[in-house]
C-alpha cells in the first residue's frame, strides 16, 4: 500500500533538490568570469544529463542492490524490486528520482573548483565516473545499508554523503589542475580574481537556500504520522537557523577582518551553514543548530583561506572550503550536538557528547569521515589522472586566456549585446602584455555615435569646434544630460567605461585577498561644440558633477579639425544640424 502524502512529499522533494542545480550554475557563473559563463551553464547542466541514465544503469544499483558492507551489486538499468531499501509507502521510482538528485548534487559540486580552465570533454568523463562509481559505493556505505550504517554512522541528508563527496572531489581535481593563469604572481602570492555578477550569485544562493529545505526536509522520506510531521518541521526550523547564524557569523569576521563586510564571502557563509546542517538536522535543538552554523561560519572564512594562500589551490568559487570542510564538520558536530538517541543495526546510539552521551557517536562520525575522504582521494586521483594522461584534463593557455566560451563552444560571449573588459586583458595577454592580474570583468555598452569625427587638412568653415569629453560617475548622467539640453546640446555619444585615475582606483578585498588594481565603472559623455561657448560647458558639468569627493570626474578639451556627415557629404557647422 502507498501513501499518497508520503510520495507527493518525496517526490516535490525531489523537484525541490533538482531545482539546487540552477542554484549552483548561478552562483558558480556568478562567481567565475564572463568568459566562461556559457561554460559553466553548459557543465552545471551536463553533469545532470549525463549523470542521470549512468546513476539509472548502474550508479542506484551499486549504492542500493544489496545490503553488503562495502559495495551493492551491478543491476543494469535498475531492474530490481528493492523492497528492502524502499521506504513505507513509498514506490520505487519515486524513491528513485529521489535519490538521482542528489547524486547530481554530488557531482555538479566540482564544476565551480575546476571552473575556467578545465576541458569541457573531460568534466563530462568526470561527471560520469562519479555517478557510476564514486558517490554510489560510498553512498552504499552510509545509505545502501554498508559497513558505515552497521556501525551506527549518522549522515541525515548529506553532509559527508553528498557535499563532502563532491568538495573532496573538488581539492583533488582543482590540485591537479594547477591554478588559473594569473592567480598568483611570482612570489607565490594570491591575486583576487573577483567573479562577474554578484547578483547572479546572490540569485543562485537564495534558490539553494531555498532548495534546501526539500534537500533536508525530503530525506524524512515519509510525510505521515505525528512524530514524522514533528521531525519534519523542527528539521526545517534548524536547517534555516544553521544558514542565518552562518551568514551572520561570516559578515561580522570579515567585517573585522577586511574592515568591510565581504559580499561573496557571506554568500559562502548561508551555503556553509547549510552544508553543516544536513548531517544531523534530524537530531539537534535549535541551539544546536545555531552553534553548527556559527561554527561554519568561522570554518568557511579561514578554511577558504588556507586553502587559497596556503594550500595555492585555486577554487574560484570556495567549494572545497563550503562544501569539502564544511561537509566533514559538519558530520563530526553530530557527534557533539545530538540531543537524541537513535536506533541502528546494532542497537542504540546514544546521544552527543555535550549532551552526555560520551565519545561514542563523535568516534563513529569520526570513522566515517576520515573513511569517505580517503576513499574520494584515492579514487578521483585515479580518475582524474586517467582523463589527464588520456585526453588532457587542462584547456591550452590560448584557450583560457580567450575564455572556454569560444574555445569549448564557439561562442564569443554569454551577453551578446555586450564587450567584456576579459576580452581586453585576453587580447593583451596574447600579445605578451602584463595584465593577468586585471581580472575584473564588467560589461561595456557599445556605443553609439551621434557624430563622425574626422581629421582634414583643410576646414570647411571659420566656425571653431571643440570635442569636449567628460568621465564621470554613472549615476551623475541623467542631470548632465538635462543640464545639457537646457543649453541646446542635444548630440552626444555616450560609453560606459572602465578605468582609474592617479589614485589608482579604490583598494578592496576580494574574500580575503586584496584586489591590486580595481578598475571602476564610468560614463564617458562625448560632445562637439561651436558656437556654444566652451567655457559655459565646463562651468554646468562643474556645477552637476561636483562632490567633493575623489572621482567626480575629469573634463578634457579638443580642438577638432573638420566634421564630416557620411550620408550627406556635409561638412563643418553643416555636418551637425540634423534639419534637412
Amino acid at each position: 500500500m502507498y501513501s499518497s502524502s508520503s510520495t507527493l512529499w518525496v517526490l516535490i522533494a525531489a523537484a525541490l533538490v533538482f531545482f539546487m542545480q540552477a542554484g549552483f550554475a548561478m552562483v558558480e557563473g556568478g562567481l567565475t568570469r564572463a568568459k566562461n559563463a556559457g561554460n559553466i551553464i553548459m557543465k552545471n547542466l551536463m553533469d545532470f544529463a549525463i549523470g542521470t541514465p549512468i546513476y539509472w544503469l548502474f550508479g542506484f544499483g551499486i549504492m542500493f542492490a544489496t545490503n553488503n558492507a562495502f559495495i551493492g551489486a551491478i543491476d543494469f538499468l535498475s531492474q530490481g524490486a528493492y523492497t528492502d531499501i524502499l521506504p513505507a509507502g513509498v514506490p520505487k521510482y519515486a524513491f528513485f528520482i529521489f535519490q538521482t538528485v542528489f547524486c547530481a548534487t554530488a557531482a555538479t559540486i566540482v564544476s565551480g573548483a575546476m571552473a575556467e580552465r578545465t576541458k569541457f570533454l573531460a568534466y563530462c568523463l568526470y561527471s560520469a565516473s562519479i555517478s557510476a562509481i564514486v558517490y554510489p559505493i560510498s553512498g552504499h556505505w552510509i545509505w545502501g545499508g554498508g559497513w558505515l550504517a552497521q556501525l551506527g554512522f549518522h549522515d541525515f541528508a548529506g553532509s559527508t554523503a553528498v557535499h563532502m563527496v563532491g568538495g573532496v572531489a573538488s581539492f583533488v581535481g582543482a590540485k591537479i589542475l594547477g591554478p588559473r593563469i594569473g592567480k598568483y604572481d611570482e612570489n607565490g602570492k594570491s591575486r583576487a580574481i573577483p567573479g562577474h555578477n554578484l547578483t547572479n550569485a546572490a540569485l543562485g544562493v537564495f534558490i539553494l537556500w531555498f532548495c534546501w529545505f526539500g534537500f533536508n526536509g525530503g530525506s524524512t522520506v515519509s510525510a505521515e504520522g505525528d512524530a514524522t510531521l514533528a521531525t519534519l518541521g523542527s528539521i526545517f526550523f534548524t536547517t534555516n537557523l544553521a544558514a542565518a547564524t552562518a551568514t551572520i557569523a561570516v559578515m561580522i569576521i570579515t567585517w573585522v577582518r577586511y574592515k568591510k563586510p565581504d559580499v561573496s564571502m557571506t554568500l559562502n557563509g548561508s551555503l556553509a551553514g547549510l552544508v553543516a546542517i544536513t548531517a544531523g538536522t534530524d537530531l539537534v535543538t535549535p541551539v544546536g543548530a545555531a552553534a553548527i552554523g556559527i561554527i561554519a561560519g568561522f570554518i568557511v572564512v579561514f578554511g577558504i583561506e588556507f586553502i587559497d594562500k596556503v594550500l595555492k589551490v585555486d577554487d574560484p568559487v570556495g567549494a572545497i572550503g563550503v562544501h569539502g570542510m564544511c561537509g566533514a564538520a559538519g558530520t563530526l558536530m553530530v557527534g557533539l550536538f545530538s540531543a537524541t538517541e537513535y536506533s541502528y543495526a546494532g542497537g542504540t546510539m546514544p546521544k552527543g557528547l555535550f549532551y552526555g552521551g560520551g565519545l561514542q557517536l563523535l568516534g563513529v562520525e569520526a570513522i566515517g569521515v576520515f573513511s569517505v575522504i580517503a576513499w574520494v582521494t584515492v579514487s578521483m586521483f585515479i580518475i582524474f589522472t586517467l582523463i589527464n594522461k588520456t585526453i588532457g584534463l587542462r584547456a591550452s593557455r590560448e584557450d583560457e586566456i580567450m575564455g572556454l566560451d569560444i574555445s569549448e563552444h564557439g561562442l564569443e560571449s554569454a551577453y551578446a549585446d555586450f564587450v567584456s573588459s576579459d576580452y581586453v586583458n585576453a587580447f593583451a595577454l596574447a600579445a605578451g602584455g602584463e595584465s593577468e592580474a586585471m581580472t575584473g570583468t564588467v560589461p561595456l555598452d557599445k556605443a553609439l555615435p551621434v557624430q563622425i569625427l574626422t581629421s582634414k587638412t583643410s576646414t570647411a568653415s571659420d566656425i571653431k569646434f571643440t570635442k569636449i569629453e567628460i568621465i564621470m560617475k554613472q549615476n551623475k548622467f541623467e542631470a548632465l544630460k538635462n543640464a545639457l539640453d537646457k543649453v541646446g546640446i542635444t548630440g552626444m555619444t555616450v560609453s560606459n567605461v572602465l578605468g582609474y585615475g592617479i589614485q589608482g582606483g579604490r583598494t578592496e578585498f576580494y574574500r580575503g585577498v586584496e584586489v591590486e588594481t580595481h578598475l571602476l565603472p564610468k560614463v564617458k559623455v562625448e560632445i562637439v561644440v561651436s558656437k556654444i561657448p566652451v567655457r559655459t560647458v565646463i562651468d554646468i558639468v562643474k556645477k552637476v558633477l561636483y562632490t567633493g569627493n575623489i572621482g567626480d570626474g575629469k573634463i578634457f578639451i579638443y580642438d577638432v579639425e573638420n566634421i564630416v556627415k557620411v550620408r550627406t557629404g556635409e561638412e563643418g557647422y553643416e555636418a551637425l544640424q540634423d534639419v534637412e
